[in-house]
């Protein structure tokens, strides 16, 4: 999640956000929170439309994991932090659990994909063999009756 974001959610500014994050920087290792690079703030401003003045911030973005969330709450120190810290988690669990679920049925279908490209050929050959026994060739039946010589 974005400071942005978190901050809304906190209901605070993101530069008070970002003070405190950086104040308590050493509890906020790499995998709790990471700074977004040029490329992916630019990336957030053309997704956000038009600039508006105040609005964004000539700094760059910081982006919050599961357990960086969860640290900003000892950070802010504050009841609304506790409460939204405690509906967030409990969001990343759920989505952590939907994931899961999901990527065993993809495992499944994956697995399903495999066996039927395989009997794809197989399946192509059983119908060429219904079709020659709903529509088998016949040999070529010889003329019965009289016949008429012709005389030259």
């Amino acid at each position: 999640m974005l400071d942005r974001d978190l901050a809304a959610l906190y209901d605070v500014e993101t530069k008070q956000l970002k003070r405190q994050v950086n104040r308590n920087i050493n509890r906020f290792p790499g995998d709790f929170m990471f700074k977004l690079n040029l490329k992916e703030q630019d990336s957030l401003r053309s997704q956000s439309g038009t600039l508006k003045r105040g609005e964004h911030s000539k700094f760059l973005s910081m982006a919050f994991t599961e357990q960086g969330v969860a640290m900003l709450s000892s950070v802010l120190n504050s009841k609304k932090a506790i409460d939204v810290n405690i509906r967030i988690i409990r969001i990343f669990t759920k989505m952590r659990e939907l994931l899961s679920t999901n990527k065993d049925v993809l495992l499944k279908l994956i697995r399903l994909e495999g066996k039927i490209n395989n009997h794809d050929q197989e399946i192509q050959l059983i119908f060429e063999a219904l079709k020659q026994l709903l529509n088998p060739k016949q040999p070529p039946r010889k003329r019965i009756g009289f016949k008429l010589k012709t005389e030259n």
